[in-house]
């Protein structure tokens, strides 16, 4: 069975019905005894970094998220979920993420490197591009999905970014090392594509195709 992990600030309602259309057993909870039960872990986020970071701290949910993690058991970040997997966030000031993968989130700087202005924050259907094998990923194709996001990920350790989009510069679209996965884009509002990762990762859980 699946935990979404409800802090206050995630987009429970869609997540929970995309897993609904894929046949899976799901429940929501923001207790971490209830939620330390499940195969598999997904921390949905909409909203401001440090802001989710104070919720997650106040409910003691940072200190057992880190401690599923550090068991092997899956566990996926969708959107702002996947931005506070990394160690920090500039957004409303300097903020320490759950470090379970390393990177700073920022945002974008609206200007591009000729000086041109662009549209923030990043909205819309981008094109996929595969950067790093991941049984996440495996056999599929690169195509389009759907971003809403002011923030992205910067990191010098490329080998945590398993695929990228183009919005005027690379902008890592999903992450993951070990058991820890995320996807800067909403999978759920992302036509098929979206709903093939999200099955993909429900597979991983289950101990189908892991390496």
């Amino acid at each position: 069975m699946i935990g979404i992990i409800d802090y206050g600030m995630g987009n429970l309602f869609s997540v929970s019905q995309a897993l609904e259309r894929l046949g899976t057993e799901w429940f929501i909870s923001d207790d971490p005894a209830e939620l330390g039960n499940a195969k598999g872990l997904i921390l949905p986020g909409v909203g401001s970094f440090k802001d989710a970071m104070t919720l997650l701290d106040r409910q003691e949910l940072s200190g057992f998220i880190k401690d599923y993690a550090s068991s092997g058991k899956p566990l996926l970040g969708i959107c702002l979920g996947m931005q506070l997997l990394f160690e920090e966030s500039e957004e409303n000031g300097l903020s320490n993420g759950l470090a379970l993968l390393p990177g700073k989130v920022v945002r974008f700087p609206g200007t591009d490197k000729n000086g041109e202005s662009y549209k923030v924050p990043h909205m819309g259907w981008n094109f996929l591009k595969f950067t790093n094998e991941s049984d996440l990923v495996t056999d599929f194709q690169e195509d389009y999905v759907y971003f809403v996001h002011s923030y992205y990920l910067k990191t010098d350790d490329k080998s945590v970014v398993i695929a990228s989009a183009d919005y005027h510069g690379e902008v890592p679209a999903i992450v993951g090392r070990g058991s820890v996965y995320g996807m800067q884009f909403h999978p759920e509002k992302s036509s098929s594509m979206g709903m093939s990762l999200l099955k993909n990762y429900l597979e991983l859980v289950e101990g189908k195709g892991v390496r």
